[in-house]
């Protein structure tokens, strides 16, 4: 892929200096950045660099611009720019071009103008595809799902039967979407199966990672609003609710019928208790442990950070005897109360 400075200045809605007829063919960082690429600039810990990197042009703030000594396009927000420069310069394959002669359609499947599916895909009965879906090799979409316009599955993408995707959703290889919720009664030890009757609604803009799950409702659904994206191995329970604009990173697990607000940021490897609710603005840092409803907005930590083996060994030790010491400081308070 290549543009020119002033198309990919105009699709940034940039101002930019030097020659416009420049073409640009990469994106790549500053210390990195040879003459046909576009570099940018938003941490300012690296602005030294604007001193004597390579780039064609780098994308900066208006106060970064004198330090600079290549032309520039100036951006209120670079990490904005640096966004969009990459998608105008993607250069990542399509999923899928026409249909594969090795896919199987059922004779009832709707498809919208432009849809492409990849080899070996099998898509059941009653689903609907939407303008321009892709479908990677591998898919299978199960009974009644629908696929909004504009979405993309990659590789090896399972939709159980109902489920419903918006439009322009991204999803990655290996991703599950509709399995079954962990539901199970037990009978005098033997475990008795809660058929999932509900299903995953899915809105508009999601984007979700590779290898991640997300089940089915057991009576409602499981739903996720718009402009939500989920990171890589993530497991979303049954009848957990995502709200709009929020941001999941891997390896969180979050357990069922939690309730999860707007603009909420959820660092790698969170674990978030089931039937709790988190309220709007909330960002829990990484391997946090929720296990009750947050209410206020904020950010929230836990966990023990990393220490020597040495160091952690005494200090598992002391969180061991807490119990201990409690007990100890109370009898302690009450004698120095009779003293008193």
């Amino acid at each position: 892929m290549t543009i020119s400075l002033q198309a990919l200045a105009e699709q940034l809605n940039a101002e930019f200096t030097g020659d416009a007829n420049v073409m640009i063919h990469r994106v790549n960082t500053l210390d990195k950045a040879g003459p046909e690429d576009v570099a940018f600039l938003s941490d300012n810990k690296y602005q030294h660099l604007l001193k004597t990197t390579q780039a064609a042009a780098v994308i900066v703030r208006a106060a970064d611009v004198s330090a600079c000594a290549v032309p520039c396009l100036v951006m209120e927000d670079p990490y904005l720019g640096f966004a969009l420069a990459a998608q105008a310069l993607d250069t990542t394959p399509r999923q899928a071009v026409s249909i594969h002669p090795s896919a199987v359609i059922a004779d009832d499947v709707q498809l919208g103008e432009g849809v492409s599916i990849g080899a070996n895909v099998v898509i059941e009965s009653g689903v609907v595809l939407a303008d321009d879906v892709m479908i990677g090799p591998g898919c299978v979409i199960e009974q009644g799902a629908q696929l909004g316009a504009g979405t993309r599955l990659w590789a090896n993408v399972t939709l159980y039967h109902r489920v419903t995707l918006g439009r322009d959703c991204l999803v990655q290889s290996g991703a599950v979407i509709g399995s079954d919720g962990f539901g199970y009664a037990n009978n005098k030890g033997e475990w008795v199966k809660i058929p999932q009757l509900g299903t995953v609604v899915i809105g508009d803009r999601v984007e979700i990672g590779a290898g991640t799950i997300i089940d089915r409702g057991a009576l409602g659904d499981t739903c996720i609003a718009d402009n939500v994206i989920i990171d890589n191995l993530c497991q979303v329970a049954h009848n957990v609710q995502i709200g709009y604009g929020t941001a999941i990173a891997g390896g969180t697990v979050m357990a069922g019928s939690l309730k999860l607000g707007k603009y909420c940021i959820i660092g790698g490897a969170v674990v978030i208790n089931g039937h709790i609710e988190i309220c709007d603005g909330v960002t829990v840092t990484g391997m946090g442990m929720v296990m009750r409803s947050i209410t206020e907005p904020g950010i929230y930590s836990s966990g023990i950070p990393l220490q020597p083996n040495k160091e952690w060994r005494k200090t598992t030790a002391r969180v061991m005897r807490i119990d201990d010491m409690h007990k100890r400081i109370n009898q302690l308070e009450k004698q120095s109360d009779k003293k008193n």
